[in-house]
Formats: structure tokens, C-alpha cells, sequence
């Protein structure tokens, strides 16, 4: 396929997706505002699982699926190409006193996936540092997390080898160069970069990108803050997550904490109102955080999507644009599989799943 795109946001979605088609195309080039990998794929926790993934559509259980089967492979690929492993560390993870879990086994006896019920004692055993005062437990075996800063340092490792990838970071793209009805190319302050296909996979900022183009596409910034403690390697054996909140054990001591939930434009500022929360869910999940070190408290922007279905595919309209964003809470789970799915349709493959929930067409509104 002898074709140049331009791949517009380098964050997780973006970098993967360069990855994939670099052996497809001539040539790829990632633009990115910022440094790559510095937005929301760098601020998230890296659950490799929805957090309820009960509670989502069929379109994001297909793509979490997926993602979650492959996740392995994918850090060892890296891992091997560059010498950086990103880590990704399978514990398990337990839901406490569910709301919803009769619906939650229900849905995996549907789906075939290893979660189950388990008595509460057992989970005690397996987390002996979790708080008192749970009474139910549901666990899932094979739920990884994956250290996402190292794997955004390995892709871009990886993408730095590749002599037909150009990776430019602190590159804005400040419009796109229209043909009639084709996109032939982006406007950035470094001038025109001409290309045979331009993909926008700008997370929160894609809606802005597309407007110009007389398309609302409806992703919006959605704000979460995060904290980080330091702890012994073996203090939590495995996830946890009870009341929307969740610890995240790094194979390093590194413990996650997260996170909110907040609708502040893009506004990334770390709130005291919202440390206080997080450690108290934090020490309520896990009462010996409450002497651990703060190692670290930052906010992010994640791209909130309707239902979290992200938009990949063309959009309509516009030959030579196309869209792989808007993955809500979900980008680093869903990302090897959104990737894969849209270097599929790119280069007319048969699709890994059936593409039609994410398409853009009948999604996008005309302004």
C-alpha cells in the first residue's frame, strides 16, 4: 500500500496506530502538540479491563476482549524491539461489595470470562493489607495492568527504529489542507505536511480538531486526578476496587490510587479537595496507606465519548480522514485492539471485529 499519513495526536491510540501501519505504508508521520504519550495515556492507571466492563456496550466488550487477549504479546513485542518493558503485570483483580453483582456474573457466564464469586474470607487471604468491614467479594483472574509511561517510552522507542516513521513532538496541527472534498494533508506550525491519509486520534481535543470541518463530534474532556504512593514490592498482591475506586499495584511497590470523575473543561489543575478524597478511599481500600509516601498526585484528560464507544473508521464526507479517538476511560485497555481494527479497514482487511459500532458515519452531527 504506497500511501503517507499523517497520524494527528500521539498519545497511546496514536502511537500504536503509527506502530501498526508502519509496515503498510510508506511513510507515517505523528504530530503531536505536546510531548508524545504526555495527555491522558501517560495520567492513567492502566487497568487492562474496564473497571465494571458488565456495565458497557457489546461494542466495548469486543474491543476489551480483544485488547486484553493480546496485551502480553504486545509487551513482550516491545519489550524484545527496544529493551524497555512496559510491564504488563497480571494480579487479578477483586470488585468489593458490588451493587450490581448479580449482574456482573451473569455477564461473565455470557462472555466466558474468569470471574466469579468468591467468599469474602478469600479475599482477605489473598489481600491481607485490605480494609476491614467488606462482605462480598468478586474476583477476576488474568486482569493485568500495564505501567502505561514505560509503555508509551517503549512504542516511541520502537517507533524511533522504524526509518519510515517521523515522529514530531511540540508540532500543533493547526488545520487540515482541503481538496474539494478530499484531505490532503495538515497545517502545523512547521508548515504543510501533505499525506495521502490523515488520522485524528487527538483523544480530548479531537472534537476542536474536527469542528472546522462542519462536523461535532461529540468527545469532550473529562478530568481525573490520580495519587501514588511508594510501598514495599510485594505490600498488594493484587488490584482492588470498591466504590468506583480502585488500587493499582506497580511490580516495583508503586501503588496507584484513582480516581475522579470531573467535567472542568481543560482545566488539569490537581485539587486538594479532590487528594483528601482519594486518600481516604485509598486508606478505607487499604488501611496501612495511611503511613505510606505520597510519591505523587496529578490530573489528566480523558476523551469522553457517548457510552465510551469510540469513533474508528472514515469520516464521511471527507475522502482521506479518518478517526480513531474517543475512548473515554478505556483508551490504554482498548488501544491494541482500536488499532488493530482501524489498520485493518485502512488497508481493506478483513476486520478482527465487525467494525460497524465505532464508524463514524450516522455518529458525527453536521453543524
Amino acid at each position: 500500500m504506497s500511501k503517507q499519513v499523517v497520524i494527528v495526536g500521539g498519545g497511546v491510540i496514536g502511537l500504536l496506530t503509527a506502530f501498526n501501519l508502519a509496515a503498510e505504508v510508506d511513510q507515517v508521520v505523528v504530530c503531536d502538540k505536546g510531548g508524545l504519550g504526555g495527555e491522558s495515556s501517560w495520567a492513567g492507571g492502566g487497568i487492562v479491563s474496564p473497571l465494571y466492563p458488565w456495565r458497557y456496550s457489546p461494542a466495548v466488550t469486543a474491543l476489551a476482549h480483544w485488547s486484553q487477549d493480546f496485551y502480553p504479546q504486545l509487551g513482550d513485542r516491545l519489550h524484545a524491539a527496544t529493551g524497555i518493558d512496559p510491564q504488563v503485570h497480571v494480579t487479578g483483580l477483586y470488585w468489593l461489595d458490588l451493587n450490581d453483582e448479580a449482574e456482573a456474573l451473569a455477564w461473565a457466564r455470557r462472555e466466558g470470562r474468569p470471574l466469579s464469586k468468591v467468599a469474602v474470607a478469600e479475599a482477605y487471604s489473598a489481600v491481607p493489607v485490605l480494609g476491614p468491614g467488606f462482605a462480598s467479594a468478586v474476583y477476576m483472574a488474568g486482569v493485568a495492568n500495564v505501567r502505561n509511561p514505560r509503555l508509551l517510552k517503549s512504542l516511541k522507542a520502537a517507533l524511533q527504529k522504524l526509518p519510515n516513521v517521523i515522529l514530531k513532538e511540540h508540532c500543533p496541527v493547526t488545520g487540515f489542507i482541503r481538496e474539494g472534498e478530499r484531505i490532503a494533508g495538515v497545517e502545523t506550525v512547521e508548515g504543510v505536511i501533505a499525506a495521502d491519509e490523515v488520522v485524528l486520534t487527538a483523544g480530548a481535543w479531537s472534537g476542536d480538531l474536527l469542528r472546522p470541518l462542519g462536523f461535532e463530534l461529540p468527545v469532550v474532556p473529562v478530568k481525573g486526578q490520580m495519587i501514588l504512593f511508594k510501598c514495599a514490592e510485594d505490600f498488594l498482591p493484587s488490584m482492588v476496587l470498591a466504590k468506583g475506586r480502585y488500587a493499582i499495584p506497580r511490580r516495583d511497590g508503586h501503588i496507584l490510587v484513582g480516581s475522579t470523575l470531573e467535567h472542568a473543561g481543560y482545566d488539569k489543575t490537581p485539587t486538594d479537595e479532590a487528594l483528601d478524597s482519594l486518600r481516604a478511599s485509598a486508606i478505607e481500600l487499604v488501611p496501612a496507606l495511611a503511613g505510606a509516601e505520597l510519591a505523587g498526585h496529578w490530573a489528566g484528560l480523558r476523551p469522553g465519548s457517548p457510552e465510551g464507544v469510540p469513533y474508528i473508521g472514515r469520516v464521511p464526507g471527507c475522502e482521506g480522514l479518518w478517526l480513531n479517538c474517543g475512548h473515554y476511560r478505556n483508551g490504554l485497555v482498548l488501544a491494541p485492539a482500536s488499532c488493530q481494527l482501524f489498520s485493518d479497514l485502512l488497508a481493506g482487511r478483513e476486520p478482527i471485529i465487525d467494525p460497524a459500532p465505532y464508524a463514524p458515519q450516522g455518529r458525527l452531527q453536521a453543524i
